[in-house]
């Protein structure tokens, strides 16, 4: 069903959506090449029926909690429980006025997100088995390397993963001040080639800092190093730019954390702006939308990366068969270990979604802990 409420005998109804906001500091200052950071948000939704509680969450502005509760939750609200598509559908055109991308984009995302953790808790199963596995593990890449870091703290944190983790790939942020540190910007990735030796992928993440021009330029120094992926080299919104830079390098250019809609993504592949999409589940419309983007980028012979929140997109990330890999984001591994029990393991530089058995995505709240944390 489409535009109505599902009848009752469908399946349990949702009988509440309910949000609170909380913001966890960093274990030191952060800033990549076009933003800095001393703490981050999450907003939680937890959706409700039968007895049984799913938990979603965003990261992002705390206005996203407002969004649900001013929008999104009356229209979920009496729906069944298992038509998550429906509820998806009927959310994104609730807030057709309130501006679908941006901070409305996450809230419909977070409350997806709850969705699908309901109905796999109402089913007594992990949600890799009710979307259907395509893998049994999912490759992270360590994902890290603020421009904030010195030398010591950058080797420090490279070392912990390509060693002790084993994680097989990692990235750092560059593009240092809007693109005017290129000089330091090639000293730390000298430097994190150093850390991680030889056999070990490298990626670098710009956050849109450069111009096309000195991207490319940048391609001869990424080459010395064996850098192969160049994240957001420009603005993501400059479709032509991102082409442009593909065209002129060796490392494959990747791009679509901002994608708040089906749409964008569609675009930007018809633009061959990327050689990966990456598409993040707590921005695009959730599960149901993340899904649909692996399949665009399947179409076109293409694979998607999951964008930071590792756990959410643990379970998605195994349901679609051409993934490449998910970020390991430390930030959100912090928060998520951090408030979560159920947390999963990147030893070896995979993770095992729904290999514990554990209902949904796996992961529960730690109230007493979260409480500390927590706005409202």
């Amino acid at each position: 069903m489409t535009g109505d409420h599902a009848p009752a005998d469908a399946g349990p109804p949702v009988t509440s959506v309910t949000t609170a906001i909380y913001t966890v500091p960093t274990d030191s200052p952060e800033a990549d090449g076009t933003l800095s950071w001393d703490a981050t948000t999450l907003v939680t939704v937890r959706a409700e029926a039968g007895g049984t509680t799913g938990l979603g969450w965003t990261y992002g502005s705390p206005a996203a909690a407002r969004v649900v509760e001013a929008h999104l939750a009356s229209v979920v609200t009496g729906r069944s429980a298992w038509d998550v598509p429906a509820a998806n559908e009927a959310m994104t055109r609730t807030v057709r006025n309130a501006a679908r991308p941006g901070i409305a984009g996450h809230a419909v995302s977070a409350v997806d997100i709850a969705l699908w953790d309901l109905k796999a808790r109402l089913l007594d199963m992990p949600l890799v088995h009710l979307l259907g596995a395509a893998r049994d593990e999912v490759p992270v890449y360590g994902s890290g390397g603020f421009t904030t870091y010195d030398e010591r703290q950058q080797d420090r944190q490279l070392r912990f993963w390509a060693e002790e983790s084993g994680i097989p790939r990692v990235k750092i942020k560059i593009g240092e001040s809007w693109g005017q540190a290129e000089e330091r910007d090639r000293r730390r990735i000298t430097a994190a080639r150093r850390s991680i030796g030889d056999s070990a992928a490298l990626f670098v993440d710009a956050n849109g800092g450069y111009s096309a021009k000195q991207a490319i330029r940048l391609g001869r120094h990424l080459d010395a190093e064996n850098v192969t992926w160049l994240e957001e080299p420009v603005s993501s919104d400059d479709l032509a730019g991102l082409a442009r830079v593909r065209d002129g390098i060796h490392a494959d250019v990747t791009a679509g954390e901002y994608g708040y809609t089906l749409s964008y993504f569609e675009q930007m592949l018809a633009a061959e702006a990327v050689d990966c999409l990456q598409a993040d589940v707590t921005r695009c419309g959730g599960v149901t939308v993340w899904l649909r983007a692996a399949a665009l980028a399947e179409a076109r012979g293409l694979q998607i990366s999951g964008h930071c929140a590792p756990h959410l997109h643990a379970h998605a990330a195994a349901a679609v068969p051409n993934l490449r890999h998910l970020e390991w984001f430390h930030d959100h591994v912090h928060i998520e270990n951090l408030l979560f029990d159920g947390t999963l393991d990147p030893a070896g530089g995979v993770i095992r979604p729904g290999a514990g058995g554990a209902p949904g995505h796996g992961l529960e709240l730690r109230a007493d802990v979260a409480a500390k944390y927590r706005e409202s």
